[in-house]
């Protein structure tokens, strides 16, 4: 994607290299977008202010100390008049004399998406034309008309040279724009730095991506947009590639809550010379929770395929003993020894089988049967059972710190995991001697991946070798009492999942053990699909985008309604969300009323924080469903379900 769209770019500057006036496109941030070779030759520019990104404000303090706008006595208070002109985006056409004594025309015109298209003529030859009839006059009369002739053809080709500019603008304005959307809809961060590690290029995906940074990084430090943290680890594969080496790299961010998958691509000009480095990054977490997942089931298969023959061969051979000593129980005459040896052989036999049951729930293939779960409601099953299995001494606490939606989880194995735990817990407090104990089962989320539950207790915690082989299948503490496949189990749930387990002892005394897993919510609305979302704020578009994300939507974003306009003709959207009042220009209710004008028959939700007598709040609630400000995930989920409905 990054070399097609610089491949098209390099395709237009070289098509604009063979027209003989001198262009420029800066953007809405007067930064430069495209120039023309004949404008560095013009002006006599340095290659810096000629690059992709170079500011407006640079390039005309540069001719201003050049002289190239005659005497200035306060450059700074010029270039800021400069800039404050620029920034109007008014059509303009002007004609000046140069310090060289050369005549230049300059006529710009604003863009639709911001910036504007500015074209520089030599009119030299025209001025020295003009000049020369002034002083000839009658005594030229010949040569007057001769030269009027040729100014009118010089104005004939002049006139087709900017109706092709304008062919040109056209099409640069349209190329632009598709290689924007393709851009923020691609599911992956595509940026450009330069040898100093300035990003001179990005998409708006870098937030997706590693979950914190600033909206806006083209003019940013790698440093400043990636924050400490995501730049001590990137920094090395970013000097790799301005050293003239490709490489892709995998990182975690957020104490592991993210995983992260970097391409970096020198930037190698014709010349052979680096210039910067090309990066493509894309958050990988489902994948690595996917893969997890995938090693566990395979590592169970293997375990399945190296047990299943002995299992049943070593249940053959409990139900021989079983058998035997059945008979053995029932001779007569036994001396009352062998009776009490019977009896002990037979509870050995049967705890055997008792492991046999467990050892084929770690090793068989059992799938997991994932579907919506209120965690409030499974709390309350667990209560329910541990009930009766907890002496009325040890106290036991759920509590559920604010996971409201359902989560996609295998209820009878989370159900059977934390069960688990809290008679291990048991166990521990009890065979220490203690009286009286707490358990507390904890759930939380983990950022916007993971899902937590965490089991603590007042216990004595792990010992060393605990806490380096409780995962470990038949490691027990409990000596003959304990099978050493209960924490296996959980371990092993939390693999299949895609989640993983830590073992720890709390500073104030007891065990815990916390058990994360892949945060999914439970489908709560239908037909899902791609939402275009129109916030002119970008702190509350970032808030909705990711309460859209977690819906299971996908997001298209603007921050303006004209805008939208366009972005709604992409394929595929299936509902606008938008706020009423979007800042200058025409406001989020105009816009989705020209949705309904022009036939685009998608759903349109507006948002507002506006009050309920205010007339344009009315004027829209009359017309689309709405949502008020402030909304939680729920409320939003909500109005998508009424407009399903």
């Amino acid at each position: 994607m990054v070399m097609t769209d610089q491949t098209t770019t390099q395709m237009m500057r070289s098509g604009l290299n063979l027209i003989g006036q001198a262009l420029t496109i800066y953007d809405a941030d007067l930064r430069l977008a495209v120039s023309n070779r004949r404008f560095q030759e013009m002006f006599g520019l340095p290659d810096h202010l000629v690059e992709t990104g170079a500011r407006f404000r640079e390039t005309i303090e540069y001719l201003a100390s050049r002289g190239e706008y005659g005497r200035v006595d306060d450059v700074e208070r010029f270039v800021q008049s400069r800039v404050d002109q620029a920034r109007d985006f008014e059509p303009h056409y002007m004609e000046r004399q140069r310090a060289n004594g050369d005549w230049i025309s300059v006529e710009g015109s604003p863009l639709r998406t911001g910036g504007w298209v500015t074209v520089y003529t030599d009119i030299t030859q025209i001025k020295r034309q003009e000049a020369m009839l002034r002083s000839e006059g009658e005594k030229l009369s010949a040569d007057l008309i001769t030269r009027s002739e040729e100014l009118t053809e010089t104005n004939r080709r002049l006139a087709a040279t900017n109706s092709a500019l304008e062919e040109a603008k056209r099409d640069l304005i349209d190329a632009e724009a598709r290689a924007r959307v393709t851009a923020e809809m691609t599911p992956a961060h595509i940026a450009h730095v330069d040898r100093n590690k300035i990003y001179t290029y990005s998409n708006r995906k870098l937030f997706e991506v590693i979950g914190a940074s600033p909206r806006d990084i083209i003019g940013l430090s790698t440093q400043e947009a990636l924050g400490p943290d995501a730049h001590r680890l990137i920094d090395p594969m970013f000097d790799k590639a301005l050293a003239g080496e490709a490489s892709v790299g995998e990182f975690d961010l957020h104490e592991g809550t993210r995983r992260v998958r970097a391409a970096f691509t020198p930037d190698i000009d014709p010349s052979g010379e680096i210039t910067g480095a090309y990066v493509l990054s894309m958050d990988i977490t489902a994948e690595a929770q996917a893969r997890a997942a995938l090693q566990q089931t395979r590592k169970r298969e293997l375990a399945a395929q190296l047990t299943s023959g002995l299992a049943h061969d070593f249940a053959n051979l409990l139900t021989v003993i079983l058998g035997l000593q059945g008979q053995l129980e029932r001779m007569a005459g036994l001396p009352p020894e062998a009776a009490e040896a019977i009896a002990t052989t037979k509870a050995a036999a049967l705890r055997g089988g008792a492991l046999l049951d467990k050892l084929s729930d770690v090793s068989g293939r059992r799938a997991l049967s994932v579907s919506a779960v209120r965690i409030d409601a499974l709390f309350d099953d667990i209560s329910a059972l541990a009930k009766a299995a907890l002496p009325e001494t040890i106290t036991l606490t759920l509590q559920n710190e604010g996971i409201e939606r359902p989560v996609m989880l295998d209820r009878g194995f989370m159900q059977d995991g934390l069960l688990n735990l809290v008679l291990n817990a048991r166990d521990a407090i009890i065979g220490n001697g203690q009286h009286s104990g707490t358990i507390s089962i904890t759930a939380r989320l983990r950022g916007t991946t993971w899902v937590e539950f965490q089991v603590r207790d007042s216990g004595p915690g792990f010992s060393e070798e605990g806490l380096s082989s409780a995962l470990d299948p038949f490691f027990t503490s409990k000596a003959s009492e304990g099978s050493g496949l209960g924490l296996t189990m959980v371990y092993d749930f939390a693999q299949l999942s895609g989640g993983r387990v830590r073992i720890n002892n709390r500073a104030r005394g007891g065990a815990e053990v916390t058990v994360q897993l892949p945060l999914r919510y439970g489908s709560l609305t239908s037909g899902l699909g791609m939402v275009l979302l129109v916030e002119d704020k970008d702190d509350l578009r970032v808030q909705t985008r990711e309460m859209l994300r977690a819906m299971g939507h996908v997001v298209l974003e603007t921050d303006n309604a004209e805008e939208a306009l366009v972005l709604s003709q992409v394929p595929g959207i299936s509902h606008v969300l938008s706020d009423i009042m979007l800042g200058d220009g025409m406001t989020g209710l105009d816009m989705a009323r020209a949705l309904l004008d022009t036939g685009v028959n998608v759903p349109v939700i507006m948002m507002t924080g506006l009050p309920a007598d205010d007339p344009v709040r009315q004027q829209a609630e009359a017309q689309f469903p709405l949502v008020n400000k402030p909304f939680a995930e729920a409320q939003l989920a909500e109005k998508f379900d009424e407009v399903q409905a």
